[in-house]
């Protein structure tokens, strides 16, 4: 059977990292595309592991060679998800867990049908500003694009399955595992095992 592609998105400082993080230690069978990108890593983030960082140069060349299922520029910075990555995820059954903006999420559902899109958004933009701010990580024109860009992002929530609010951080983690657990249990993807164990 091969496996389901949940595709996260949300506006930048909402929290997707922690709670993906969070999912992702809690759920089994779960797998994780990490994107390559062309920004510099954040404090704690590791290679491999929350992305591949490479120059623009070599970014440039993998997306002239095809290799992105979607690749984005974004605050000056490329980020694109490879085909590689989650093709053979998939294929050996392996459900994904997908971290990508608004942009990212449409090209992946012209690519994967299937994909199960969940956006999460902040309580409020009062509380994003204050996320973005306490992260100590932009300057005040930076964090005035992302708080722009969140409004115009916010405003594409209907084009996804889900919508979570993360005001608490268990609650968001606890939906998102909700949502990964019912599309698991759906008939269609049950039905081959179910044949299997009965005979049908």
């Amino acid at each position: 059977m091969k496996g389901q592609l949940f595709v996260i998105s949300a506006p930048s400082g909402t929290g997707k990292s922690t709670v993906l993080g969070e999912v992702r230690a809690r759920l089994t069978g779960l797998g994780y595309s990490v994107s390559h990108t062309t920004r510099r890593p954040r404090p704690g983030e590791q290679e491999g592991r929350d992305y591949f960082f490479v120059d623009k140069e070599t970014f440039k060349r993998m997306a002239e060679e095809g290799s992105f299922v979607e690749w984005a520029r974004v605050y000056g910075d490329y980020y694109g998800t490879s085909f590689f990555s989650l093709e053979g995820q998939l294929d050996s059954g392996v459900d994904v867990l997908l971290d990508l903006d608004v942009q990212g999420a449409r090209s992946i559902k012209e690519h994967f049908k299937e994909s199960v899109l969940i956006f999460l958004v902040p309580p409020s933009l009062e509380v994003l500003e204050d996320r973005l701010r306490n992260r100590g990580t932009d300057g005040q024109e930076v964090i005035e694009t992302r708080l722009k860009k969140a409004r115009k992002e916010i405003a594409e929530f209907n084009r996804y399955h889900y919508v979570i609010i993360n005001d608490e951080l268990e609650q968001a983690v606890e939906e998102v595992q909700a949502i990964i657990l019912s599309e698991r249990s759906r008939t269609g993807r049950r039905a081959p095992i179910v044949k299997e164990l009965f005979g049908l």
